[in-house]
């Protein structure tokens, strides 16, 4: 990607924004070497995952990067044999156990959402855990190699501690002594070139014997070190140089040892440096409450509500903007200052993040392509050094572009054909333009001359844009109105600011009559373009509340079925509770009558007794599910045979009976399938007499028909909504009262959709006897959503 473009686009400056949420220096250096790139596969993998890593963050916080640092310097010396410092083997250890957390950590998130593009980076993680604990061991959270390093270096250490003890607790009974007291300046031990001294008095440098270090500014003070501490200094600070030595051998080993994990820690490193990029492109799409674009590498656009990332949120207006698929060039008009620029940019920019894997700000369901280029010919580039115009400059990069794009390019032109004579410079734009269009081109180019709004009125694939504009504030409102081609204003904007109608009237006769059929046609444009839009928010509001009282409806009905489930269960519990009742009360009635027959000798004999059990059980109702009630409910037939129309009541489905079984079931035809159902579980709808009848009716009243117009017969017929089956039926229906109706065309509306009922129904014309040919609409009949049908 040419970076001149970047530039143009202000693409560094979204990098910028980006860094800002890289947590290592390794990411932020990935970042500054981020570019977009023409791969599709690489940009699905990149925004993949953005994508995983914007969900991580949604559902567990931010990834831990805490303690990771680019110690690729200090692993590279240790592998030529160079003996890193102590601070440089504590960051050492610190990236390796940060390493080894964010590791953890997307570990545990891959248990409850999957990630396997993080998982396999984070594999790639080395543990070195042997490594981390011999530097932990040795060097504390201060860098500091401890005592504990080594047993030399503690007894040296404990030695040292009592040398330094020895000297200062000297020096200490000098000071505190009277007579010397007099010829100090201060009362006080302190140290100088590593040696402990007292401050003398200038004047009494004769009385102690041993070295000067350091004297006072003005010269009154010496720092001497009395002769009697000079055998303890000397000791600490043999000491101090053991102390140094070993100090130096410890940081050699542990040298040693990161030097052997050399290679897994700088391949550690390139991990969690894609890591780090990744999860700061995560962050970038937070901060711009950004989404993730669908991709698609047929040079197709469809931004929804798109924002330019560099303008603040409460100032930027959306742009809606459809490219690639009905038409591949946009030429935008419009007054300066209105955003065509801006708008222009948008698109740039936006396309260039999603190549680059990063999230757009616009609504979810965008679209964007991956091109192998994009090239952009933006502002005023005049060179005063170069001796170049505005024109020249302009026409120097246009020639540039033209030589390297290729028809998977996507050019954005601003001001086309600028900077000259405006006659010479119309026919250069239109020129340019069908070069670039025949190519094959995306195409969005803004300029100021009417001649292109005429060019691209009458040319397919192109569609003119514009820049609304408000007359009665006489401001722009930055939003982009594609098929609406811009008006200049310049007579209403005039009149308003109060110059004199004399003077507008006069110049209004200057302008052509063509200028002015133009200027009507797009007052006329931008006047029905007002009344859609009106319409459009008026039938969304509607839908939303369609959609309000659905959704109540549905709240309604499903507490109305769980009430009136329970109340079901209710009732049951509450029969089954009698019913047993009753039944205990029977067995007790029985067994008493059989106690009275023993005790009484009562002649009651047993198969009475049997006879009454029987009866009291089948007295007891039956309880029965709320489908079978349903079906009890249902129209029972008082007779069926082969040929009636009957509804399966338990499938809801109309059927035909083919033929009766026996008394209790009967195969019916439902559709294509044949299937057994009970006679008591069928719905009379019509018997085959009846149909018979009908059938010899309308046989009669068919033949007395003659092809004539019927004034209520229409020429055109929308099936959007329905299944292919009911359609065909509709549009048998439909061709027979066409036909009637002496109609040539007719239109068939069954919307776009996925093709299935444009492709059943073109299916069906080609076999229809009334149809002579048919086609796809044209564009102002309604496109491939249209099937125009010629009868004979």
């Amino acid at each position: 990607m040419n970076t001149k473009i970047l530039k143009t686009l202000d693409f560094s400056a979204i990098l910028h924004k980006c860094a800002h949420h890289a947590a290592t220096s390794l990411g932020k250096e990935r970042l500054e070497k981020l570019l977009p790139s023409g791969d599709f596969e690489e940009v699905k993998q990149r925004l993949k995952a953005t994508d995983e890593a914007v969900n991580v963050n949604r559902l567990k916080g931010s990834a831990p990067f805490g303690g990771i640092r680019d110690v690729s310097s200090s692993v590279h010396r240790a592998r030529i044999g160079g003996t890193l410092n102590p601070a440089e083997l504590f960051d050492v250890a610190n990236t390796i156990y940060g390493g080894r957390r964010l590791k953890r950590f997307l570990e545990t998130v891959q248990e409850e959402y999957a990630t396997p593009l993080l998982l396999a980076l984070a594999e790639g993680i080395g543990e070195m855990k042997t490594t981390e604990d011999r530097i932990k061991l040795c060097i504390d959270d201060n860098a500091q190699v401890m005592d504990s390093a080594s047993p030399e270096l503690a007894r040296i250490r404990q030695e040292l501690r009592s040398s330094e003890t020895r000297a200062r607790d000297r020096l200490e009974q000098m000071v505190r002594t009277p007579s010397i007291q007099k010829m100090l300046q201060d009362n006080l031990v302190t140290i100088r070139n590593d040696r402990y001294v007292i401050p003398v008095k200038q004047e009494y440098r004769s009385h102690f014997g041993g070295m000067i270090h350091d004297q006072s500014a003005s010269g009154a003070t010496l720092f001497m070190e009395p002769e009697a501490v000079v055998q303890l200094n000397n000791r600490v600070r043999e000491l101090k140089l053991k102390e140094i030595a070993e100090i130096e051998k410890i940081l050699q080993i542990l040298t040693a040892f990161v030097a052997e994990v050399a290679d897994e820690l700088l391949g550690s490193l390139d991990v969690l440096a894609e890591l780090d990029f990744i999860f700061a492109r995560a962050g970038l799409a937070h901060e711009m409450k950004a989404t993730l674009p669908i991709l698609n590498d047929r040079g197709f656009i469809k931004i929804k509500r798109g924002r330019h990332p560099l303008i603040m949120a409460d100032k930027v207006v959306p742009l809606d903007i459809e490219l690639g698929n009905r038409y591949t060039t946009i030429i935008v008009t419009g007054p300066n200052t209105g955003g065509k620029t801006v708008s222009l940019k948008t698109v740039g920019l936006l396309s260039l993040m999603a190549m680059s894997g990063l999230f757009v700000p616009a609504e979810e369901g965008s679209q964007l392509c991956v091109f192998d280029a994009i090239y952009a010919d933006i502002g005023d580039e005049q060179s005063i050094e170069q001796n170049l115009s505005t024109f020249s400059s302009h026409m120097s990069n246009i020639i540039r572009i033209l030589k390297d794009m290729t028809p998977k390019s996507l050019v954005l032109l601003d001001e086309l054909g600028a900077g000259t004579d405006p006659a010479e410079g119309s026919a250069l734009a239109i020129s340019l333009l069908e070069y670039i269009h025949k190519m094959g081109c995306r195409i969005v180019a803004t300029t100021h001359y009417s001649e292109l709004k005429a060019y691209a009125y009458d040319r397919q694939g192109i569609i003119n844009a514009s820049m609304e504009f408000d007359i009665q504030s006489l401001s722009p409102t930055y939003r982009l109105l594609v098929g609406v081609p811009g008006r200049s204003n310049a007579f209403a904007i005039a009149e308003r600011l109060g110059l004199a109608k004399s003077i507008i009237d006069h110049a209004r006769g200057q302008v052509t009559e063509e200028d002015k059929r133009v200027e009507a046609m797009i007052a006329t444009l931008e006047e029905n373009r007002l009344i859609t839009e009106a319409e459009r928010l008026t039938a969304e509001q509607l839908r939303r509340e369609a959609e309000e009282l659905r959704t109540s409806f549905a709240a309604q009905q499903q507490r109305f079925e769980e009430q009136r489930d329970k109340l079901f269960e209710k009732a049951e519990r509450e029969a089954q509770d009698a019913i047993s009742k009753a039944r205990r009360e029977a067995d007790e009635i029985i067994t008493e009558l059989r106690r009275m027959q023993r005790e009484e000798a009562i002649g009651i004999k047993d198969h009475h007794l049997s006879d009454a059990k029987r009866k009291l059980d089948q007295a007891v109702p039956e309880l029965r599910s709320k489908k079978a009630v349903a079906r009890s409910a249902a129209k029972k037939p008082d007779k069926l045979g082969p040929g009636d129309e009957v509804m399966v009541v338990h499938l809801r489905q109309k059927g035909q009976i083919v033929e009766i079984v026996n008394d209790h079931e009967a195969t019916i035809q439902l559709g294509s399938m044949k299937m057994k159902a009970q006679l008591a579980d069928l719905e009379l709808i019509k018997s085959a007499a009846a149909k018979d009848a009908g059938a010899q009716k309308q046989h009669r009243v068919a033949a007395s028909l003659k092809r004539t117009r019927d004034e209520n017969a229409r020429m055109e017929l929308d099936l959007r909504g329905a299944n292919l089956e009911d359609a065909i039926i509709e549009v048998d229906r439909f061709l027979d009262e066409s036909y009637l109706a002496n109609f040539g065309n007719v239109f068939i509306i069954h919307g776009k959709g996925t093709g299935v009922l444009r492709t059943g129904i073109s299916e069906f014309l080609r076999k229809h006897k009334h149809v002579k040919s048919y086609r796809i609409g044209n564009y102002n009949e309604g496109g491939t959503g249209v099937t125009v049908a010629e009868l004979n």
